[in-house]
């Protein structure tokens, strides 16, 4: 049986597929920020709040990190040309 399989995606379709993945993934990560701070609101007296709350902050510092990520690939799309230091 014969697989077809399609071309690599180019360079530049690479940093637009990365940046909608990135995307994708802040708004996941805020949907799960959301759903926790909710659950902490209905009963926040629970030993399951403290969790949820630990939770949250962990949440939220992975959606710093990937609009950290997300800028960086948008920063590296819009100019390519520009010398990159090391430091």
């Amino acid at each position: 049986m014969l697989k077809i399989v399609p071309d690599p995606p180019s360079p530049q379709d690479h940093a637009h597929f990365l940046e909608d993945t990135l995307v994708r993934a802040i708004e996941y990560a805020f949907c799960a920020l959301t759903v926790a701070n909710q659950a902490v609101q209905l009963k926040p007296r629970s030993p399951g709040a403290i969790l949820m709350l630990a939770a949250a902050h962990e949440m939220e510092a992975v959606r710093t990190l990937l609009e950290s990520a997300l800028t960086q690939v948008q920063h590296s799309a819009q100019a390519p040309s520009e010398p990159r230091t090391l430091h």
